[in-house]
């Protein structure tokens, strides 16, 4: 009697996607195979040659899922839709990370004695990070006698959040939190727009 495979195992849960090396009828080299048909039945060791026949008969595709077990296991479906269905799982996924990813706050520090060249590349980091969906944190840190001069951190954030006027929204205004002031920025319509449209485009 031939080894038994789970469904888990015949549809790869071990990875995401579809393998690059899956062989596909006339690509399968194995003279002999386990075969599974299209309703999960397994249908027993068949040669390669009465496996295609098979799949053929039924307008399907045999494609071998186990390559590394013995005989290789091969599934009877169609191929184009399964495909698809992976596909489409696959950005399916890659949209729920996104919207997992948006729902984050990342952070950017700075500190009071911040130079005009860093601050503006610290600024370019929160730009970036406000184009793949996060929220941005954006905080100055006070050490010693410099929580004394709140002005000094306000004018930073200020500048900030003035430099990313086009692609911010204040969702919260600047206050103190213990030794740091902090405010989040959150993407403004016109990055959300951007994101929404970059799938779209990916389509065509």
């Amino acid at each position: 009697m031939g080894v038994l495979y789970s469904l888990d195992y015949l549809f790869c849960k071990r990875g995401s996607g579809i393998p690059k090396n899956y062989r596909v009828n006339d690509q399968i080299t194995a003279p002999a195979v386990l075969v599974v048909d299209d309703k999960g039945n397994q249908l027993g060791e068949l040669t390669t040659d009465k496996a295609l026949e098979m799949a053929i008969e039924r307008g399907l595709d045999l494609v071998e899922v186990a390559s590394s077990a013995n005989p290789p296991v091969c599934r009877l479906l169609n191929y184009g839709k399964f495909k698809y269905e992976a596909t489409r799982k696959e950005r399916e996924a890659r949209k729920a990370s996104k919207s997992k990813s948006n729902n984050s706050v990342r952070e950017v520090r700075m500190k009071t004695r911040i130079g005009e060249h860093d601050r503006e590349a610290k600024t370019r980091l929160v730009k970036r990070l406000l184009t793949e969906g996060s929220k941005v944190r954006v905080s100055v840190m006070f050490r010693g006698r410099e929580v004394q001069h709140p002005q000094i951190g306000m004018a930073l954030l200020k500048n900030v959040a003035e430099d990313l006027q086009e692609d911010a929204l204040l969702e919260k205004a600047p206050s103190f939190e213990g030794r740091f002031l902090a405010m989040i920025l959150a993407p403004g319509p016109s990055l959300k727009n951007k994101n929404n449209k970059e799938p779209e485009s990916a389509k065509t």
